[in-house]
C-alpha cells in the first residue's frame, strides 16, 4: 500500500495532510505545494502552455496531466481535488472555462470560452443539511479525441462524449453523445450524425 493510500484511509492522517496542503476555509493548495511539490508530481508535456492568469487548483494526492502542445488559456480554473484531470495533446481549454475532476480529455480537443466540465456533484436529499455539507458524488467525464465544444456549454458528471463530436454553443450535455455526431440544446440532443456509407453528415 502506498503512502498516499495509507493517508487516505486514516482519518487523522488525512486531516493533518489537508492542513499541510490546503489553508483553512480555502480550496486552493498552499504556495509551497504549487511551487515545490506539484512540478515534480504532475506531468506537463513539451510545448504546452498554462497562461499566467489561469487558476491551477491541483493537488498532489490526485493526478494532473497536460499533453504536448496543449494550452490552458487565461482565467481557466482546473481543480483535481476530488478526481484526476487528464488532458491530452494539442488540446485547448478556452478562456474562462472550469474543469473539475474526475475528467479525462483526449487529443486535439477544442473547448471554447466559459465552458464548465464538472465530474462533481453534491447530495441534497437530507433537508437538515445544506447541499454543501452533504456527500460528494463523483462521476468520471470522458471527452474523446477531436471534439469541439462551443462557448458557454456545460458537461455534467458521468457523461462520455464520443470521437469527433461537435457540441453547439450554450448546450447542456446530460447524456452520452456517440461518435461522429453534432449535439445541441438544453438538454443537448443529437441533430446530425456522420454517415460513413455516404461520407456526409445527415440530419436526424
Amino acid at each position: 500500500m502506498s503512502l498516499i493510500d495509507k493517508i487516505k484511509k486514516n482519518p487523522r492522517l488525512k486531516k493533518l495532510a489537508h492542513r499541510l496542503l490546503i489553508p483553512a476555509n480555502d480550496h486552493r493548495p498552499r504556495l509551497w505545494v504549487r511551487l515545490f511539490l506539484n512540478p515534480f508530481k504532475h506531468k506537463k508535456g513539451k510545448g504546452s502552455i498554462v497562461r499566467y492568469n489561469s487558476r491551477m487548483d491541483v493537488f498532489p494526492f490526485n493526478d494532473f496531466q497536460l499533453g504536448e502542445r496543449s494550452v490552458i488559456e487565461d482565467f481557466v480554473t482546473i481543480n483535481n481535488g476530488v478526481g484526476d484531470v487528464l488532458i491530452g495533446a494539442n488540446t485547448m481549454i478556452g478562456i474562462g472555462s472550469v474543469i473539475i475532476g474526475p475528467v479525462k480529455i483526449g487529443h486535439n480537443v477544442m473547448l471554447a470560452q466559459n465552458i464548465v466540465v464538472s465530474g462533481l456533484n453534491h447530495g441534497y436529499e437530507d433537508v437538515s443539511l445544506p447541499p454543501s455539507r452533504q456527500k460528494e458524488i463523483r462521476k468520471q467525464i470522458i471527452i474523446s479525441d477531436d471534439v469541439w465544444i462551443g462557448a458557454n456549454s456545460v458537461i455534467t458528471a458521468g457523461v462520455t462524449i464520443g470521437k469527433h463530436v461537435v457540441i453547439g454553443a450554450g448546450s447542456v450535455v446530460t447524456k452520452d453523445v456517440p461518435d461522429f455526431c453534432v449535439a445541441v440544446g438544453n438538454p443537448a440532443r443529437v441533430v446530425k450524425k456522420y454517415s460513413a456509407e455516404d461520407q456526409s453528415w445527415k440530419k436526424i
